[in-house]
This record gives C-alpha cells, structure tokens and sequence, in this order.
C-alpha cells in the first residue's frame, strides 16, 4: 500500500505492483465471475478478465448477445442468460444500466445465496435504495471497484499496457474476505491504482463530475464559445479548431502529462496572461451551478430522472434521436470535417 499526501491530507492507495495480477488470480482461482450486462462498462471488464485469465462468464440478453459471441464468450459455456449467469456466479458483476438494475432486482436477488458477492461499479443502486428498491442479504459481501473512465477506455488503455484508475469500497464484508476480492476483482479487470472511497461519495462524486466538467459542463462551455465565434464571423472550422480540436489535440494532453500549471508553462506568453486573468471569473460563475447540482445529486432528484427516464420503453430510441441532434449540429458536423483533415486519417 502506497501513501501520498495533498495539502496535508494523507491518502492510501494500492498500485497493481503492489497487489499483483498474479495475487489477484490466486485469490480469485476458486471464484467464477459472472458480469451481468455486457454494456459499454460489461464489455470492457469482462474482455480484460478473460484475457487475464480469470474465470469469467458473462450474463447477455438479445440485445448484445451476439457481440459478446463475436468477442469471443461461448454460449452455454461463458455466456448465459442474466439469471443463469449469476446463478452459476460466486461473484456477480451487476453491471446492468441503473435502471436495468432495478428492474432486474427481484429476478436476480434469489440468486445472491450466502457467500458469493454482488459487485458495483456505480454507488448508484446502494445509495438511492429507497428508489431502486436494491438491498442486498446480510449473508454476502457487497463490493464495489468504478473505473474513473468510461468502459471504451477501461479496455483500450488494457490493450495499450497503460490500465486506469479506479476508486474501491466495501459496503458488507460478511465473508470476511470482502477487501481482497474487491482488489483482486480491480486488479484483473485493469486497474493501475486503486484508491479507497464509499459507495456514497463514489456515486455523489461520479454523478457530479459526469453532469459538469466531464460532460455536461465541458459540452455546454464549447458550445457557448463555438456561436460565439460563429456569432462574429468566424467559419466553422476556425471556431472549431479554436474550440474543440486545440483543446483535445494540444492543450488537454499537456495537461494529462505534467498539470495545468505546466500546460500553461508551454503556452505563449499572451495565452499564459489571458488564461490566468480569466480563470477566476469563470470559476466564480459557474460556482452557483456546480452548488445546484450537487444538491440534486444529494437529494435524490438526478436518480429519479435517470430511474424514470432510463425505464422508458423507447428510451434507447430517445436517446438516439437527442444524440443524433448533437451529431447533426454545425459544431459537430464541423468536428467530423476537421477530424477528416488529421494526417493519420488522410492517410488511411
């Protein structure tokens, strides 16, 4: 177990040199690992495992039964019905949507028969118990690993040798040996660090981070600064570049390497002094913001929107056509043409 200390504050986190792929196979040898949901997140974990070598089998419906058939599970033998998966689990990777998980629950919670664990990647479930209805029995443990990424990303930074960090949480240790597979579990599905939360900050945090800077916040701000440009005659590639594809392709790498601080270091001296005089007013407008949404997060009302939304018949249908609103904008379409111009692509 590692420590660093911020601002004074001490922090323990657990590298996968540390707890190692090999401990982690160990610990899981006698273990079958069931992922119900091979979503975008499903996917992701259950291909790092079986190409770890842990004994994984996935819980599929029609919807992404034959991906996971082309992706290498084999019907009857690594790839069930939800149901039968997780009755054939020790532990059981509920990584349905959330509001999958609850309609889900009365069907699989028979199935949670004592010893095995039911594993999380979201606090979601737990925490809003009141709305999902989801508790658990006392006589299993109940665990938790979130990937800080998306489950695209989960499994190409495993593919590229670079893992990714994921925070951890017990919630019910009635094994006794909740904590080591939880790590275990984490360390096989990718993870280079893992540091310690609960299931409660995980899902207040996650909610939060995903409705402001890392998505909604983040597309709201480029999309206010594109009609700007556009708004004074800038064409569409200008007030692309100048938005999107420097920050993406220049700037927000920087950052990932050495920190803002250093990202600023290797700008010009006219974007260094802009940059520093504007941060603070933007901070301080979208304060009020940031307050508003964690108190929704808190209290409940971002979970009822996504439980009743997320359990709509055509949401899928719905939500394409919202996506497909952002796809067919001018930024957008714009974003498509410039991408088109990378040298990597011209070149294919």
């Amino acid at each position: 177990m590692s420590e660093i200390i911020i601002g004074g504050i001490k922090e323990e986190v657990i590298t996968s040199e540390e707890f190692t792929l090999a401990h982690a196979r160990e610990v899981l040898k006698n273990e079958t690992v069931a992922v119900i949901g091979y979503g975008v997140q499903g996917r992701g974990q259950a291909l790092n495992m079986k190409d770890n070598g842990i004994q994984c089998i996935v819980g599929e419906g029609d919807y992404n039964w034959q991906k996971a058939i082309d992706e290498g599970f084999v019907p009857g033998k690594t790839l069930f019905p939800p149901i039968e998966a997780a009755r054939r689990a020790t532990i059981i990777q509920y990584l349905m949507n959330d509001a999958g998980q609850k309609e889900m629950w009365p069907e699989l919670k028979p199935h949670l028969t004592e010893g095995k664990a039911l594993y999380f990647s979201h606090g979601f479930s737990i925490v809003y118990k009141e709305q999902t209805g989801v508790i658990p029995p006392a006589n299993i443990d109940v665990i938790l690993v979130a990937p800080k990424g998306a489950g695209r990303t989960v499994r190409d930074n495993f593919l590229a040798g670079s893992g990714i960090n994921s925070s951890y949480a017990v919630f019910q240790d009635y094994t006794k040996k909740a904590k080591d597979r939880t790590l275990a579990v984490g360390v096989a599905i990718g993870s280079g660090y893992l540091f310690p939360t609960t299931f409660e900050k995980e899902v207040y945090s996650d909610l939060t981070g995903e409705r402001g800077v890392l998505m909604g916040c983040l597309a709201g701000v480029l999309e206010a600064q594109y009609n700007l440009l556009r708004k004074h005659g800038h064409s569409p590639s200008e007030a692309f570049n100048e938005t999107v594809e420097e920050l993406t392709q220049s700037l927000m790498p920087l950052v990932a390497q050495n920190g803002m601080d250093w990202m600023y270091a290797n700008c010009s001296t006219t974007a260094q002094r802009g940059a520093l005089d504007w941060k603070d007013k933007f901070r301080d407008a979208v304060a009020p913001v940031f307050d508003d949404l964690y108190e929704s997060v808190a209290t409940g009302k971002e979970t009822e929107i996504v439980l009743r939304v997320g359990s709509a018949p055509d949401y899928r249908d719905q939500l394409q056509k919202e996506l497909d609103v952002i796809k067919n904008s001018e930024m957008w379409q714009a974003g498509a043409a410039v991408r088109a111009l990378r040298p990597e692509r011209r070149k294919k």
